[in-house]
């Protein structure tokens, strides 16, 4: 079954606010096997001009997961979860995320397109503060394998 196009530009609405704690960051840093003192050390991040811990650079899926999974499971989008994989994501900061900050996700469908047999889901996810800093843009395309139209 092909994904539904007319989701192009839907838009979910917003995740609740997210603490950003330092444990957090300090887990997702282990979990990667990151052992940037400035993950783990709040006398390092200050040491760097930061007011508190940093998060890798690749953090934000911890938020943007969910607000995706809401596109993602949608029933209406149509997308067979069995047949998806994740295809490449990427990540536009205008400022790192720090222990202390509380970030709401806002998430869209920005694309669908075809190529062979499979189809590509583009999401797009806007990271921000309670008052509306925008901290971290993602951009998470997803594959489902044999599903465009045509395919068998």
């Amino acid at each position: 079954m092909a994904i539904n196009r007319e989701f192009v530009g839907k838009t979910y609405p917003d995740t609740p606010e997210f603490d950003v704690g330092r444990e957090t960051i300090r887990d997702f840093a282990n979990a990667i096997g990151d052992t940037n003192p400035a993950y783990h050390n709040v006398d390092a991040a200050r040491e760097l001009g930061h007011p508190d811990l940093i998060a890798p650079p690749t953090f934000p899926f911890v938020l943007t997961m969910k607000a995706m999974a809401r596109a993602m499971f949608d029933p209406d989008l149509g997308m067979d979860y069995a047949r998806v994989v994740h295809g490449e994501q990427h990540f536009d900061y205008e400022r790192p995320i720090h222990a202390g900050d509380r970030l709401v996700v806002s998430a869209s469908i920005a694309e669908i397109r075809s190529s062979g047999r499979n189809e590509y889901l583009t999401t797009r996810s806007e990271l921000k503060t309670g008052s509306g800093e925008l901290v971290c843009t993602t951009h998470e395309v997803i594959v489902s394998r044999g599903t465009a139209i045509g395919a068998s």
